[in-house]
């Protein structure tokens, strides 16, 4: 509890053990290795909020966390506080259903999965990102359809909700302001790769929502953020921990991202790519593959299918019947997107002025990419950003880019290259080029790893 300050910051007192103690205390505590105690660290967490715990001292207990670690107890106790900082959720009805990706290039599954769970019965208010990085963002995907508010108010995101069964926007101002903060200080402190920091800020926006269970896709290989499975496996037993112990049912897959995920990379292209998907004209199978094996685990978890085998054989029928599309075109509607987007995708997503063939430089097979340097590619091209305030171009990017153990000629396309102009594509091309390996042959891999919980 927060007793009156004397002085901003450094003279707020926590009661704690039937003595009052300072934050540098805490802090100084966490620094030696202490575990803190949830009454403590949600003292921490409502000066976050407040501001009365200043930036240094936040900066300083971030880098005590990264330095000591926290126990699993002190990590739920981070999230729940987090999660507690501001508005938490709540539904009429459920069970309310989330899905998270820890990120890679030509990562739309959201766009699918979250109307595939809708139209079998699941509520899905699912709180989404902008790119991070070299990856892209679901937000800024979405952004790429006119008029499509990422940032509703209360009262339109429960209608849009309660009609289509699902809606996918951003973190609003209410949900979890801690994470906001926190998370703007350890950006500029070296504390962001933290295991117990990422897991509280993923889980604290996420449970914020209201969530009953949680799928995590967590992904790694040369595109992702965990470059080995080790990494991967040690983050998503870390996030499944604490979601279940903060009361969400939650489970990983470890999926792997040593390719582009989708045929695409870009904001407007993976959009175009995700209506394809749910109307059947095209329908990656790689794609497919995560969107089913995601919302299996999803289905199972909430309840909804008796196990992972029924509740990928329901994810297929609603992408297939075009129920799921039905309500992806009810949610762009309901958050002020066309109508009639999903019959006229290609009518409203504004194309690139420039469109040229990635030629593939030798005769072979696709054998692999450095997909992280795809990534980089986009963003070079404007569809990404460099800092936070950087504006997006949705029209850029990578489209049929060649699947792995795709046999090519000398001269055959890779990719297409989408740019703003014909200096910008020309870099593109050769970035591309540099990021393929094309081989005598290719064995495919194992595209879900393992599961976590």
């Amino acid at each position: 509890m927060l007793a009156k300050a004397r002085a901003k910051g450094k003279g707020i007192h926590v009661k704690g053990k039937g003595q009052a103690m300072l934050y540098q205390e805490l802090i100084r505590r966490k620094r030696d290795g202490c575990a803190l105690t949830r009454a403590e660290i949600g003292a921490l967490v409502a000066g976050i909020t407040s501001g009365d715990l200043g930036d240094a001292q936040l900066g300083a207990f971030a880098m005590a966390v990264v330095l000591r670690g926290m126990s699993l107890p002190e990590r739920v106790a981070l999230t729940e506080a987090m999660r507690d900082s501001g508005e938490v959720l709540a539904w009429a009805r459920g069970p309310v259903v989330d899905k998270h990706s820890t990120g890679g290039i030509g990562d739309n599954v959201s766009l699918m999965l979250a109307p595939a769970l809708a139209a079998c019965g699941a509520v899905v208010p699912m709180i989404s990102g902008r790119g991070l990085g070299h990856t892209g963002g679901t937000l800024d995907k979405l952004e790429a359809i006119p008029g499509y508010d990422a940032t509703p108010e209360a009262t339109r995101l429960r209608r849009v909700v309660d009609e289509a069964g699902c809606a996918i926007i951003g973190q609003t101002a209410a949900l979890a302001p801690a994470d906001r903060r926190f998370y703007a200080v350890r950006d500029v402190t070296a504390t962001v790769e933290s295991r117990d920091l990422i897991t509280a800020s993923i889980l604290s926006k996420k449970l914020a929502a209201g969530l009953d269970a949680l799928v995590l896709d967590v992904k790694c290989g040369n595109g992702a953020f965990m470059a080995t499975q080790d990494e991967a496996e040690a983050l998503a037993q870390a996030l499944v921990e604490v979601a279940n112990g903060a009361g969400c049912r939650t489970r990983a897959l470890i999926t792997d991202m040593n390719a582009p995920l989708a045929p695409a990379a870009g904001n407007a292209l993976e959009v175009a790519v995700a209506v394809d998907f749910l109307t059947g004209r095209e329908v990656d199978p790689r794609l497919w593959d995560v969107t089913c094996a995601l919302g299996a685990e999803a289905l199972a978890l909430a309840g909804l299918a008796e196990g992972a085998a029924q509740g990928r054989a329901m994810v297929e029928a609603a992408l297939t019947s075009g129920r799921a599309a039905e309500r992806f075109a009810q949610m762009v509607a309901g958050l002020g997107g066309p109508a009639d987007f999903l019959e006229r995708a290609l009518d409203y997503l504004v194309p690139a002025p420039v469109v040229v063939r990635v030629p593939a430089e030798q005769d072979g097979v696709v054998a692999g990419y450095e997909t992280r340097a795809l990534g980089l590619a986009v963003i070079e091209l404007g569809g990404g950003r460099r800092q936070a305030s950087d504006s997006i171009d949705a029209r850029v990017g990578l489209s049929q880019i060649a699947p792995l153990g795709t046999r090519v000629s000398a001269g055959d396309p890779l990719a297409l290259v989408h740019a703003a102009d014909e200096e910008a594509a020309a870099q593109a091309v050769a970035a591309v080029q540099a990021a393929c390996r094309v081989a005598e042959n290719a064995t495919p891999g194992v595209l879900v790893l393992g599961r976590v919980g």
